[in-house]
Parts: structure tokens; C-alpha cells; sequence
């Protein structure tokens, strides 16, 4: 059987099949350990492409990427169909299979959000942690198995999507705790990873996505059409967040959702948080330390 650093390696030479082969070539050359480390790929016209690890990110000291490779890894990763990704390049970014994630940047036309002569791109490798949400799922429950409305806060870079996903997973599939519906509002495609219409990123069996659309919207329209136990959704960044979950929160589901902060206190002070703090909307808040590889997770109960 595959060990954790062997599915992580899997999945990073599966990420780079994207890049021209020169690119693929220099980044197969790193050493194992590091491939199952690389978090990132980052292809930056002029200069050597950087691989990001947990430490931070280095340059992989080969020649300087061109505009023609970057123009290459476009259409390798929409194999050469650009109308069926024209969306997803809309919003700067595409979900490859295996749910990993090609970011773009370049020259963009605003008016019809197009984007032209690319300068830079960011290969995100994905990795599904199961199992990442078991040392503070019990911490979760009512006494009869069912989730609180949860937040996760942490600084950007510190696993919060992924704890949140293992938590959809587990409260879909029954994990520790009873069967829940889930429903995601995964605006950014980066929870389950839709890839043909297929999470790329396991999420449960008894969980809907609805990918691509804003979160306030979907979580109305999930709430209305699928008639989920549990809603969940990534990044609480404007008003409109706010005000879609206080509603849904008066409709009886659970929440799911993660916002960017370092603890209470600077929740507290956010004009943002404080008024999704203030309507009690939330009952656990998961505080996410990274050290080095590990996170160490903290449980607050809320008010």
C-alpha cells in the first residue's frame, strides 16, 4: 500500500504535466523528499522558476522562463480548448485534473475579462489530507453527533482549506459523528475542484457543490434547491458573506466557513468579523498555528 509521501509525490508529478517539457523536466530533477514538499510552482517570464515549500520559496536555478512557455503551459493546461475554460480565465485561473490549480497574470482586459500576454503563472499542487479534521472533530459536536457552526481562522497559508474540507468529508460520509447533508459554496473551485463536473478532491458522498458562483448567491441557492444539514464555504471576505450567513443560520443548517486572522481579538476589532461575531452565528472557533510541516489546532467555544 502507497504511504502518505508517496501519494503526495503522485500528486505533484501529476501537477506538472502541465508545464512545457523543459519546465516538467527541471522539476522532476528535485529530489524526492522535496517533490512531496512542493506546495507550488511559480513560472515568472525572465527570471528561474520557483518552487514554494513550507520554508518558503526558492528558485529551482535554471534558465529564465519564456513568454512562449508560459503561452505553452495555457494550452496544456485547457488542452487547447480555450472556449471551454473561457470562465475559468475569466477569474485568472484554471482546475486541472487531480484538482490542482494554474493561476494566472498578465496583461488583463477589463471589459471582457480576458487575459493577454501572460507574465507569470502559479502551479498549486493539491493534496487531499484525510483524516486532517480527527484531532478537533469531537470538539465539533452537539451530544447527539451533529455538527456547531464552525469558523476556521488563520493566517493565509495555514491549512485552513484544508481542515475544512476533511470536515465536509467527514460530517458527509459520517465520520465520528452522524450523516450530514453538505452543501459547498466553493466560489474559487478550491474545496472539492470540479473537473468535468467531478470533485477532483474527495468531499464526501453525501455532499453538493455549486462551484463558480458567488458565495452569497450559492449559499442562498443551495439553501433553497438542496436542502442541506450543513453549508460550508472558503474565504468570508465582504458584506455580502456576512449577510448570507446570518440568513442561512436562521434557516436551522449548520456553517462551515473560514475567514483570514490570527485569533478572537483581531476578529473582534475587523468591522467584518464583528458583525458576524455579534449575531452569534458561530459556536466553535478552530484557531490554526503552523509550525514548520505540523499545525496545531485550537478550539474556542463561542458565545
Amino acid at each position: 500500500m502507497w504511504n502518505m509521501e508517496e501519494k503526495k509525490i503522485q500528486g505533484f508529478e501529476q501537477a506538472v504535466r502541465v508545464l512545457p517539457l523543459r519546465l516538467r523536466q527541471e522539476a522532476m530533477a528535485l529530489p524526492e523528499e522535496q517533490r512531496a514538499r512542493v506546495e507550488e510552482l511559480r513560472l515568472r517570464w525572465g527570471r528561474p522558476m520557483a518552487a514554494v515549500l513550507p520554508e518558503g520559496e526558492r528558485p529551482l536555478g535554471g534558465e529564465p522562463v519564456t513568454g512562449q512557455e508560459l503561452e505553452q503551459l495555457l494550452e496544456l493546461a485547457s488542452r487547447a480548448s480555450f472556449h471551454t475554460v473561457a470562465d475559468q480565465l475569466r477569474r485568472g485561473y484554471l482546475t486541472v485534473e487531480g484538482g490542482h490549480r494554474v493561476g494566472l497574470c498578465g496583461t488583463a482586459v477589463v471589459r471582457d475579462g480576458e487575459l493577454r500576454r501572460l507574465s507569470s503563472a502559479a502551479v498549486r499542487v493539491a493534496r487531499q489530507a484525510v483524516g486532517a479534521a480527527r484531532p478537533v472533530s469531537d470538539r465539533l459536536l452537539r451530544r447527539e453527533g451533529t455538527l456547531y457552526s464552525t469558523l476556521i481562522l488563520a493566517p493565509p497559508g495555514a491549512g485552513k482549506t484544508t481542515l475544512l474540507r476533511d470536515l465536509i468529508r467527514a460530517a458527509s460520509d459520517g465520520e465520528g459523528m452522524t450523516p450530514h447533508r453538505v452543501g459547498v459554496a466553493d466560489e474559487r473551485g478550491e474545496v472539492a475542484a470540479l473537473w468535468n463536473g467531478r470533485p477532483q478532491l474527495e468531499v464526501g458522498a453525501r455532499t453538493d457543490v455549486l462551484e463558480g458562483c458567488p458565495k452569497a448567491l450559492a449559499l442562498m441557492l443551495l439553501l433553497r434547491a438542496m436542502n442541506p444539514q450543513v453549508l460550508a464555504a472558503d474565504e468570508i471576505t465582504a458584506p455580502e458573506d456576512v449577510r448570507a450567513l446570518i440568513s442561512a443560520a436562521g434557516c436551522g443548517a449548520a456553517l462551515l466557513a473560514t475567514a483570514h486572522g490570527w485569533d478572537r481579538r483581531d476578529l473582534e476589532e475587523r468591522p467584518l468579523y464583528r458583525e458576524l461575531m455579534a449575531a452569534g452565528v458561530f459556536r466553535r472557533l478552530v484557531l490554526i498555528r503552523r509550525e514548520g510541516d505540523r499545525r496545531r489546532y485550537e478550539v474556542e467555544e463561542l458565545p
